[in-house]
């Protein structure tokens, strides 16, 4: 049976504050249908009940469904779908809209490619460390690893193919690092950053430093060792590995890492595509 909100405020009762009264019978809608969402009782994909049911269900009026119903829109947990087959249809969160929010954040601040950069040299290691300390490692994160460093080997000679598989080395060690909120906060901060290289090195003419083999050939060398560290189980070493690697971007001119001027604005939109 499902949960039903207190019924302990009654709509229309003192009409002075009945509106007041109205928006928090709403609320308390929207955060049962939310509970129900989050906790999957209400599915990726899935119709909501339709609003007659709602309203049977609940005992409110049709302005506080539609209002509770607003609230959940809002938050993106559910959008209204027209036609025959209508009805509002439920979303759970999703990582990528962490990593556009951010990125939107980002960009209103006029934040620079370096500064995401350096906040990944600083956040990505920790990760590194955690897959290190992982007891299953070698069954968890390491054949993931490992798969796509084999990959990004047989198309070293194709620069665009090679990286896609790089960003997607970084992208993999923090989904499977093993804590969580690591994994998605620092994994939104991947997704951004994957999504500039799109935009100025892999769109770019010449594929900015990555054109130059010998640059791809070297990087993967440090993905190698850094699965053997992780391997190792060598946390510190592992940490320092990744440090070290986000470093080394700035060996190019001053504000050209990766082969593209790093003094450009974030750009949110590419997590559109």
């Amino acid at each position: 049976m499902k949960p039903k909100p207190p019924p302990t405020i009654a709509e229309g009762a003192g009409r002075p504050r009945q509106l007041t009264r109205q928006r928090r019978i709403s609320e308390l809608v929207a955060d049962d249908l939310r509970k129900r969402i989050l906790s999957g009782d209400l599915a990726d994909g899935e119709l909501l009940p339709k609003q007659e049911e709602l309203l049977e269900e609940y005992g409110i009026s049709p302005p506080s469904i539609r209002e509770a119903l607003g609230i959940l829109e809002t938050e993106g947990l559910m959008t209204v779908q027209r036609g025959r087959i209508g009805g509002g249809v439920v979303h759970r969160p999703q990582p990528a809209k962490v990593a556009y929010m951010i990125g939107l954040v980002l960009q209103s601040r006029a934040v620079d490619l370096g500064d995401l950069v350096d906040a990944m040299r600083w956040l990505e290691p920790a990760c590194a460390a955690a897959a290190a300390r992982r007891p299953d490692r070698h069954t968890t994160v390491l054949p993931r690893l490992r798969a796509n460093i084999d990959e990004g080997m047989a198309a070293i000679d194709d620069s665009d193919s090679w990286i896609r598989l790089a960003r997607q080395f970084h992208m993999e060690l923090v989904a499977h690092c093993g804590n969580e909120t690591m994994s998605l906060v620092v994994g939104a901060l991947e997704a951004l950053w994957s999504a500039q290289v799109d935009l100025h090195a892999r769109e770019g003419a010449n594929h900015g430093s990555f054109s130059d083999s010998t640059t791809r050939r070297s990087m993967a060398a440090e993905h190698e060792t850094l699965y053997r560290l992780i391997s190792d189980g060598d946390a510190e070493g592992a940490e320092r590995c990744v440090h070290e690697h986000y470093s080394g971007v700035s060996k190019t001119p001053a504000g050209q890492k990766h082969g593209f001027d790093h003094t450009a604005t974030v750009d949110a939109t590419r997590l559109r595509h």
